[in-house]
């Protein structure tokens, strides 16, 4: 019977006999001899217990001759590896040493650097305390293999981390640029809710002067950190570590995001705003576990101020002859008419502005990166055309082909008609720039399916014709308007309550207006009409203060012999209880907005004292459209506002 050789064997002898199994049992069961497992039970000691440390090798040490020429080498530069030694010395001793003896290497390089190498760097963890750090960094989402619209989307995340409660977000940009930096900034303190008192970057080239001796922060991340009352703050260079937290979270965040897209079972987002709605997903169910310490770090957060800070960065340059600008060591193209001219550029941090004249000319993606260019045919087309030899040898002649159909009637005219290729080309294009692109790219796709040769006239033809089938060109179909919608605007009166006509905006009686309300008050009639026309001029003079004279005696009088009539709480009521004089008033006639420009009906209660007074006077007021209207139950002279009437239509 084999004898134990692990403390396995001997622990499941030990446990049968301490249930009361018998010694010939317990050693049945651990498979071993039953002088074997009395020697174990009487000693009580594991096999491992008892078994002699080994202090001797059980083979020769390869690099024993060597060794003293391997210290020298790791003594100069402890960064060498066991490789890169090892091939040293295969090269320095051909058919000593083999590939397969790395390992051997590596373990020695090991005990020799933990027992005599140099000193290791220490590191030092810190206690974070609410509201103090936010830490942000850029990390390169290429690795998850994210599509939109099933095209590789290459592009980087502004990773913000709050150190204490670990909370984080992100936003998509596509370069380590200082607009980045601050559109993602500002998008993570407004997503939480307050501002840390420092933040914490790396020594990126887009916030710290590293050329300076200094290396004092620039100009621009001052402004945004002044406008939010935060403190700079850096990392060491090639010390990641001292930004730990969000360095550390990097590797962390992409798993969980790989997993989030496991889970959705597609890595293809329809549009850019579907993928950063699921990366704000991810990052909603990755801070729900730190509520507790985020709420806590909340409450010590600093007041965001008023409104984000529109940051851009401005760029006085001269459009150059050839109808371009350079702006961050890349080329675009515009329009040839400012060519000479002095343009402001604004960059944001995915696209440019280019101003002129104080109005915003032109708006282009922005490249990322150094010494590229984007040219638009737009721009260029009308020169080329004028001057086709030069586009044969045009430096950026690629960006002229907008799409691969245009490119493959470029390369159908090399090989049909050489000797006209640009010109004909440049005709296509040109015909692309004033009619649409999609219609001549559909018609060339037609002639190549066809077979037919390619040429500037029947490409025109066939456009001109729209001769192009519909799955090729899909007409934009936008329907009729609604006018009845608009027109219901106008069919309905705005009126306002008396508590809210105080509020309201007075409007101002025309001459002409005047002169014919006048008329019908000295006409001396007692019409409801007549009675609203006098209170309302009436009105317009108190606010004035231009009731004196015969003026007043004459109202006086006319409105003194209708008070009575006036008093029925249906019709048009006087109130002369305030002033000296019986002066008709104006019912108040309420309504009020309920959205901006949106007028509501007046209330039942007014329709009812409209049809009184034409019920009691056989008159119709109906061609009388009020506007605005004065206040209720307040003396005339101590009401501002007044009343606007349109003449009947």
């Amino acid at each position: 019977m084999p004898e134990a050789k692990s403390d396995k064997d001997v622990r499941r002898l030990w446990m049968t006999l301490a249930h009361g199994g018998s010694l010939v049992e317990a050693a049945k069961s651990a498979g071993m001899s039953l002088p074997t497992a009395r020697k174990y039970r009487r000693c009580g000691k594991m096999p491992s217990e008892l078994r002699p440390e080994r202090n001797w090798r059980t083979r020769k040490n390869p690099f024993e001759d060597v060794w003293p020429e391997i210290e020298a080498l790791i003594q100069d530069e402890p960064r060498l590896k066991a490789k890169t030694i090892l091939e040293e010395l295969q090269a320095k001793y051909p058919g000593r040493f083999q590939d397969g003896q790395v390992r051997t290497l590596q373990r020695h390089l090991r005990q020799w650097r933990a027992s005599d190498g140099p000193d290791r760097e220490a590191y030092f963890p810190q206690i974070h305390h609410p509201g103090d750090i936010g830490a942000s960094d850029f990390t390169d989402m290429s690795s998850l293999n994210i599509t939109i619209a099933g095209q590789s989307f290459s592009h980087l995340l502004y990773h913000f981390v709050l150190t204490y409660s670990n909370w984080e977000t992100a936003s998509i940009c596509f370069s380590e640029s200082f607009e980045s930096l601050a559109e993602g900034f500002q998008r993570a303190v407004w997503r939480a809710g307050g501002v840390p008192r420092r933040h914490r970057t790396d020594s990126l080239s887009a916030a710290v002067k590293n050329l300076s001796p200094r290396r004092d922060f620039t100009d621009r991340l001052c402004g945004l950190m002044l406008h939010y009352n935060v403190q700079p703050t850096k990392t060491n260079p090639r010390s990641p570590h001292e930004n730990g937290d969000c360095e550390s979270l990097h590797g962390h965040l992409k798993t969980t995001i790989d997993q989030a897209l496991l889970l959705r079972g597609s890595r293809d987002f329809a549009s850019r705003k579907e993928y950063q709605a699921f990366l704000d997903g991810v990052f909603e169910k990755k801070n729900a576990g730190r509520s507790d310490r985020f709420e806590e770090e909340r409450e010590a957060l600093g007041v965001l101020p008023a409104k984000p800070l529109p940051f851009f960065g401005t760029v006085e340059t001269k459009v150059r002859s050839s109808s371009t600008i350079c702006v961050r060591q890349n080329i675009y193209s515009v329009p040839s008419r400012l060519i000479g001219e002095e343009v402001t550029v604004r960059i944001f941090a995915e696209h440019l502005e280019i101003w002129y004249a104080q109005r915003c000319t032109e708006r282009l993606p922005r490249l990322h990166g150094k010494h590229k260019h984007r040219i638009n045919y737009r721009h260029v087309i009308d020169s080329l055309v004028r001057k086709p030899g030069a586009f044969e040898n045009y430096r950026w002649r690629n960006d002229l082909f907008p799409s691969v159909g245009f490119r493959m009637a470029y390369d159908e005219l090399l090989i049909t008609r050489p000797a006209r290729a640009s010109r004909e080309y440049l005709e296509i294009l040109y015909l692309a720039a004033r009619q649409s692109e999609s219609a001549v790219e559909a018609a060339i796709e037609r002639l190549l399916e066809e077979g037919r040769a390619i040429d500037a006239a029947s490409v025109k033809e066939i456009v001109e014709k729209d001769d192009v089938p519909d799955d090729m060109v899909r007409a934009l179909e936008i329907p009729e308007p609604d006018f009845e919608e608009y027109n219901t605007l106008f069919e309905t009166d705005m009126t306002l309550d008396s508590g809210e006509a105080e509020d309201a905006e007075v409007m101002e009686i025309d001459l002409a207006d005047r002169h014919e309300l006048e008329q019908i008050v000295d006409s001396g009639a007692q019409s409801p009409r007549a009675i609203v026309m006098e209170s309302l001029l009436d009105m317009e003079d108190r606010k004035h203060g231009e009731i004196k004279g015969d003026t007043t005696e004459r109202r006086a009088d006319g409105a003194a012999s209708r008070v009575a009539s006036a008093d029925s709480p249906d019709g048009v009521r006087g109130d002369g209880s305030h002033g000296r004089e019986p002066i008709a008033q104006l019912r108040a006639i309420s309504g009020r907005t309920d959205s901006p420009g949106m007028r509501r009906s007046p209330r039942e209660s007014d329709r009812e004292a409209i049809a009184a007074v034409e019920d009691s006077a056989g008159e119709d007021v109906g061609g009388v459209r009020d506007d605005a209207i004065a206040s209720e139950g307040k003396p005339p002279g101590e009401d501002a506002s007044c009343r606007r009437f349109s003449r009947p239509r």
